[in-house]
């Protein structure tokens, strides 16, 4: 027992190392988790009191029993069990499968990354690239929703910079969970978006089993009250006008209340859901030019190398140190009315749940085009578009007609003004050569019509055809409204 050993100088050091490891893992990292996840805790705890709606514990969850709590739902199972076999293979290959899709899906919140990171670096650079400006259809209705509900912002999708601006703009209500597509999945990239609290999806995907396990993901996080933000368009508009919606992550939210013959049952679920439209609009869309071409060609494939991106980025950024910099106009965003999944179905007689998505789609989609915000290129490209060459003098005074026109079907929109909206306009317009200077009247330029359409676009569902030519105030000679009404009427 006393005798001495001699041991290499390698297996000694390995010994060492394995002794230490096993120390570490039964002693110090325990005590180590809980002394951090006791400072978290307390942390999410002060943060929760500024929120309007504090961080449920279904996001807190970590990741790993979340993961382990899809695969091992009664619905994944079966669907596994049916994938084994349509495919021929064996239980533990599907299981395996699944396992591999909720890794895809399953985010992993991190509060610091979000609040600490996040809502600081988008509020930066919504407020640097733009003319931030927020609007409110019924901020009373959005303040006495029901806390125990599960809220979903629905929003139409204009620009990849909606993702930062509304991030930063529902900042002091509580952290959003967007769903994102395989563009996200870029190493770095996905470790930042999952801590940011994004789940992937794969839009295209016809795989019935991957298609389960999101299901069964979206069941679990509406049933456990996530604040989720999604949209209803399934993918960027290329003409600028609002897209019919699809029914894929609608129909898995609505299926989260769903009776036993599958039916929506509105006294079913433990809590609401909240559906609350956000209508987004812009003076420049960044990809304004990509979506176009994307359009033009029939097909949604982008051509947006990394040099050219980089390219102009440095570009703006030698702008602003040379302090030439000018902001690309306004952004506006309006938080439409709330409504509620329980009192919208109990509304409408019971029938097939697709149908019930279906009309629920139609419905949103109506909520958010009745609160899009009027900016002033979408405005003055409108009128160039329909009236053609004009002095600067007419064309104010026609954005101010057609303002105050639209002010009655405007339910209700920021009282912040937007300052001289025309030759905000302009400024843009000339800049990107859409319109020129031509004898002393601003002539649209035949090469920038589509991106006159595509913004015209984004505001043609509240414009009727006519509108103009019913209301002798638009006669350029007449005593024309202000541009000042245009102000009011659209200062969202």
């Amino acid at each position: 027992m006393m005798r001495t050993i001699e041991l290499p100088l390698w297996l000694f050091v390995l010994i060492l190392l394995f002794a230490a490891v096993t120390f570490a893992s039964h002693f110090l990292f325990p005590s180590v988790r809980w002394f951090f996840r006791r400072r978290f805790e307390r942390a999410v705890e002060r943060l929760n009191l500024r929120l309007e709606r504090p961080i449920e514990p279904f996001k807190l969850t970590r990741r790993y029993d979340m993961i382990q709590r899809l695969i091992y739902d009664p619905e994944v199972a079966r669907a596994i069990a049916r994938h084994a076999a349509a495919e021929g293979i064996p239980e533990n290959v599907a299981f395996e499968q699944a396992r591999r899709y909720a890794r895809e899906i399953v985010p992993s919140f991190s509060a610091f990354a979000y609040f600490g990171f996040a809502i600081r670096a988008a509020r930066l650079l919504s407020n640097a690239i733009y003319r931030v400006r927020l609007g409110y259809q019924d901020e009373a209705a959005l303040r006495s929703l029901d806390p125990n509900a599960t809220l979903i912002f629905v929003m139409n999708h204009r620009s990849n910079m909606d993702y930062v601006l509304v991030t930063y703009l529902a900042a002091r209500r509580s952290a959003l969970s967007y769903a994102v597509g395989e563009w996200a999945r870029v190493w770095p990239l996905s470790r930042l978006i999952r801590a940011m609290g994004a789940y992937f999806i794969r839009r295209k995907s016809r795989n019935d089993l991957y298609r389960r396990v999101l299901s069964a993901y979206m069941r679990l996080a509406t049933q456990g009250g996530a604040t989720q933000a999604m949209f209803p368009e399934g993918g960027l508009s290329l003409d600028g006008t609002l897209a019919a919606p699809r029914m894929g992550l609608l129909k898995y939210i609505v299926a989260a209340g769903s009776g036993p013959e599958g039916a929506f049952d509105p006294d079913q679920p433990e809590r609401d859901v909240v559906f609350v439209p956000v209508a987004l609009n812009y003076d420049w869309v960044l990809e304004d030019k990509i979506l176009t071409s994307a359009a033009r060609a029939g097909e949604r494939r982008f051509k947006a190398r990394i040099g050219v991106v980089m390219a102009r980025m440095l570009r703006q950024l030698w702008l602003w140190v040379t302090r030439r910099y000018h902001r690309f106009g306004y952004a506006a965003v309006n938080f439409g009315r709330p409504l509620s999944l329980r009192d919208f179905v109990q509304s409408r007689a019971q029938g097939p749940q697709d149908q019930l998505t279906q009309q629920l789609g139609e419905e949103l989609m109506q909520r958010i085009g009745s609160a899009v915000p009027v900016l002033p290129v979408p405005m003055a490209a409108w009128v160039f578009l329909r009236h053609g060459p004009m002095s600067a003098s007419v064309l104010e005074q026609r954005m101010g007609v057609l303002a105050a026109q639209l002010q009655g079907s405007m339910q209700s929109q920021s009282g912040a003004n937007l300052v001289q909206p025309a030759r905000a306009a302009l400024r843009i317009l000339l800049k990107r050569g859409l319109v020129q200077r031509q004898e002393g009247r601003l002539v649209p330029v035949a090469a920038g019509r589509d991106l006159l359409t595509y913004y015209a676009n984004s505001i043609s569902h509240l414009l009727p055809g006519d509108m103009l030519a019913a209301d002798p105030r638009a006669d350029p000679e007449g005593n024309a409204a202000s541009a000042k009404g245009f102000s009011a009427a659209a200062g969202s």
